[in-house]
């Protein structure tokens, strides 16, 4: 339609405006003739009286010429410009004939059209045979004297009137050009543009997915091969998207199947290491707790280093348990950090003291330049981050030293672990983040560490939201970084350890509750070795019946998680609580590393302590609960 009407509407346009000028201009030449030639006539009918003064004969003259169509107004005036006839009705908008006059004028309003006209004498030339005397004036004299001007007003109303004819000729001209134009284009439509329409609107449909729309049959030549085109394009979609669907359908059966099977599979794995864990955790708890009470006795040198072995293995299962259990804790989100200014000179020097031993060993400078940098951090967590970097430091560097030092940026301070050991290759620094990836440990030696010191730096660096870098290559060392912001220092009272170093418990009446009869054995031993009083049950009757023949309430409570039946540790604290009426001291204890079990153990405001329970850990922890004394 836009193809058909536009170039037609806009040449009907162009010639139907130049036309309508040309004739307008026209008109309006012929209009302004037509008013001078009543000018130039009025102007020559009044030599006369304007030179003899004869103002009856100009108000004729003036009276006269408004017979004449279209004149509104004349007026006559002498040299002076003083009007000496007047009739009609003269436009006062336009300006009247001031002195000289010596041509005509032409003047225009929008309702009329003004001509002056000046009014001449006549030379007048004798021809009697003398001697070429003229009378009058000749040629070769000036110019003669003007006697006067008319004026005559014509009305512009009926120009206006053939203008406006005219531009609404235009307008039906153009009118009729529009509508010719549009039953063209619908002409041409219902030839070309209607089949092609009803293929794009069946293409739109199978661009939906609706294969079974077909295109009829229409015109010829082009349009019908293009229409067949489609048609056969539709039936071959259609054919491709009902196999397609028949092999998704099969594909998502044997997917779900799989699933199904891979979801029962980490279930079973999910339980399985779940009860590996909790099976493997009471026996290694009961061992410790012997071990330490065992390592309590005097023995002859042979049976303490046997002993000693026999502490040095067990630790290193109880690390491995423990670093498992961090990660858990850390991706269970259930660690929540305590964000405080602290020195960081005491922490530097604790690490360096624990690590020294070992550098030692392997003939390496472990050196920790001094600062007075106060960080804002927490400071237990952030002691496990440096730790870690700076045993793995020491543990793959096989000569040289091993360097911690600070440094400065704006609000921030930069600690890095520096080291010229075997190095890792670029290719290797985020593998290297991942649980269990030793890159130089292939035999898996149990003193290269376990691979889950990096893991969990990493977890820790996050949590706390400090940032870790590593600039390294194989061969010439690694450097850590860690970021931490920088913080004023404070009064060390405010900062320092409250907690009480451990003393005597002597006399403290424990009520222990555990299913495990090897771990409740070694619990109860251990305590009893330190000087407690312990009333130990396997459930809760029991224990209450156990208390019952007892003198005096217990001052502790020491309950495993999960106990038989349908009770777990903590409504077993619950329930002594209650019957005791006040709040007793609890310690829940437990080898299940559920997040679960970490929340409900955090909502109740229970410390909770993973078996195997390192003997220094509980015992430190007894002497921190409330009502305990050094």
């Amino acid at each position: 339609m836009l193809v058909a009407v536009l170039p037609m509407l806009v040449l009907a346009i162009v010639l139907t405006a130049f036309y309508t000028r040309s004739r307008v201009a026209d008109h309006e030449e012929a209009y302004r003739a037509r008013g001078q030639a009543f000018a130039r006539q009025l102007a020559a009918a009044s030599e006369y009286a304007l030179f003899s003064g004869n103002r009856d004969s100009l108000q004729r003259l003036a009276a006269a010429m408004l017979a004449e169509d279209d004149v509104t107004g004349v007026m006559i005036v002498d040299q002076n410009g003083e009007y000496l006839a007047r009739s009609g009705n003269l436009d006062i908008a336009l300006p009247p004939p001031a002195p000289p006059i010596e041509a005509s004028r032409l003047f225009s309003s929008p309702h009329t059209l003004r001509l002056i006209e000046p009014v001449v004498p006549s030379t007048l030339e004798l021809d009697d045979g003398l001697s070429g005397i003229s009378l009058g004036f000749g040629p070769a004299s000036k110019p003669p004297p003007m006697l006067g001007a008319v004026v005559v007003d014509i009305s512009r109303a009926r120009l206006d009137a053939h203008r406006r004819g005219l531009l609404l000729t235009s307008s039906v001209a153009i009118v009729l050009v529009l509508i010719g134009s549009m039953v063209l284009a619908n002409y041409m439509s219902r030839g070309v543009t209607a089949p092609i329409r009803q293929v794009a609107t069946a293409v739109e449909r199978i661009g939906r997915g609706q294969f079974s729309a077909r295109v009829p049959a229409i015109g010829g030549g082009s349009l019908r091969t293009l229409a067949d085109g489609v048609n056969e394009m539709a039936a071959q979609l259609a054919s491709a998207h009902e196999d397609m669907s028949r092999q998704i359908t099969d594909a998502t059966a044997e997917l779900r199947a799989r699933k199904d099977e891979a979801e029962r599979a980490t279930l079973s794995k999910s339980r399985f290491l779940a009860a590996a864990s909790h099976d493997l955790r009471q026996p290694m708890h009961a061992l410790g707790l012997f071990i330490a009470e065992l390592s309590q006795h005097s023995h002859p040198p042979t049976v303490r280093r046997l002993v000693e072995r026999i502490a040095a293995s067990a630790g290193a299962m109880e690390n491995l348990l423990d670093s498992l259990l961090d990660i858990s804790r850390l991706d269970a989100d259930v660690v929540h950090p305590n964000i405080r200014p602290f020195a960081l000179q005491p922490l530097l020097d604790r690490i360096a003291a624990d690590e020294r031993p070992g550098a030692d060993a392997r003939d390496l400078e472990l050196k920790a330049r001094p600062t007075d940098a106060w960080i804002n951090s927490d400071p237990v967590l952030f002691e496990r981050i440096l730790g870690n970097l700076v045993g793995n430091a020491v543990r793959y560097t096989r000569r040289g030293r091993v360097l911690v030092a600070c440094r400065r940026r704006g609000n921030k301070l930069r600690i890095e672990v520096r080291d010229n050991g075997v190095g890792i290759a670029p290719e290797s620094h985020e593998a290297i983040f991942q649980e269990f990836v030793q890159l130089h440990n292939p035999e898996r030696s149990r003193d290269k560490g376990l691979g889950l010191g990096l893991p969990i730096v990493r977890r820790l660096t996050e949590l706390l939201g400090h940032h870790l870098t590593l600039r390294s290559c194989a061969g010439h060392g690694s450097v850590f970084a860690v970021e931490v912001p920088l913080a004023e220092p404070v009064e060390e009272g405010s900062t320092a350890d409250t907690a009480r170093p451990p003393g005597d418990l002597g006399g403290l009446r424990v009520a222990l509750i555990d299913d495990d009869p090897l771990a409740r054995g070694s619990m109860q031993s251990l305590l009893s070795s330190w000087g407690c009083e312990v009333t130990a049950a396997g459930d809760m009757d029991a224990l209450v019946d156990a208390v019952n023949r007892g003198s005096s309430p217990p001052q502790l409570i020491i309950s495993d998680f999960r106990l038989d039946g349908s009770c777990n540790g903590i409504e077993v604290i619950r329930s002594l609580r209650a019957w005791q009426g006040e709040t007793i001291p609890a310690v829940l204890i437990t080898g299940d590393t559920a997040a679960e079990t970490l929340r409900l153990a955090q909502s109740e405001g229970l410390p909770l302590l993973h078996k195997p329970v390192r003997p220094a850990r509980l015992r430190a922890l007894l002497n921190r609960l409330p009502g305990q004394s050094d």
